[in-house]
């Protein structure tokens, strides 16, 4: 696999990302450790090897980050963003100048271990509930700016995206409920600005009740117990979509969506996923 950009992500974002990136490490003066202690013409290799089981996002990139700094540096990689490796696993080589790899390596290994972290998490997740006929979602919980990255690496883990923007669905949630007085005003207010894709959030039955009468067209169980997460699928049945959120971790989520309800979104796996462990492994 050569470096790229994958095609479901803005290459302009991801551009920008990596020139902000790469000025932010070098600086105005460049790697002045490596510039005055190693020979300008000394090439090595580095490899790039994962030191325990994960699920790779970001490697195309990680490769564009090198390639940036020198286009002449050999990259080679057999390994996908989305393959599941096991520990000791070489992802990539890269060729070329020492100092121009040193240069790149740890904006590369900071993006890569990043996003396949969140990648691991993900799948994690993904696995955990499998067989039960949900599925997991992220949310909006993103580092700034990095948002369109981290909801591909989690896409590269099995997750499905929720919203990438505000414009992307009307979701009506308690905030919004509390100002505009009660559920039934809000729902109404959106429809008569002319949506008819909404989502409200309900903290409990009551307001299931409400927000079917409206005729929505999902709803988001917050903070229910496993048994009001049962009787509002009972009640909901067909007549929408159900999301359960709140005290989501690998340790609930199978009981969660055991409940029959439809999906439900997991904010720490874009929030709060730990970085895995790369390491850039070198050789003459």
């Amino acid at each position: 696999m050569q470096p790229n950009i994958p095609d479901s992500v803005d290459n302009s974002v991801v551009i920008s990302l990596i020139y902000a990136a790469m000025a932010e490490d070098i600086g105005k003066n460049g790697d002045i450790t490596s510039d005055s202690t190693i020979p300008e013409d000394v090439n090595f290799s580095g490899m790039m090897v994962a030191r325990h089981p994960m699920c790779i996002a970001g490697l195309g990139l990680a490769g564009l980050i090198f390639k940036s700094v020198n286009p002449d540096l050999d990259w080679i990689s057999d390994v996908e963003d989305g393959d599941f490796v096991e520990a000791e696993t070489v992802l990539a080589t890269i060729t070329g100048s020492a100092r121009d790899l040193l240069m790149a390596e740890r904006t590369a290994l900071n993006l890569l271990q990043h996003l396949s972290g969140i990648a691991t998490l993900a799948h994690e997740y993904v696995e955990a509930i499998k067989g039960t006929g949900a599925y997991i979602l992220d949310t909006r919980k993103t580092v700034p700016m990095y948002r369109e990255l981290a909801k591909y690496a989690a896409r590269m883990g099995g997750v499905t995206n929720h919203r990438m923007r505000l414009d992307d669905l009307v979701l009506i949630k308690d905030n919004h409920i509390a100002v505009a007085g009660d559920i039934v005003t809000a729902i109404g207010r959106a429809k008569a600005a002319g949506h008819t894709k909404i989502e409200v959030e309900c903290d409990d039955l009551d307001q299931v009740k409400l927000a079917l009468n409206e005729g929505v067209e999902a709803i988001l169980l917050d903070n229910m117990t496993l048994d009001q997460l049962r009787d509002a699928v009972d009640l909901i049945g067909d007549q929408a979509r159900t999301e359960a959120s709140g005290g989501v971790n690998l340790k609930t989520v199978r009981a969660i969506a055991e409940t029959g309800v439809k999906s439900i979104s997991v904010g720490r796996i874009t929030q709060s996923a730990p970085a895995v462990d790369i390491g850039l492994d070198w050789k003459p």
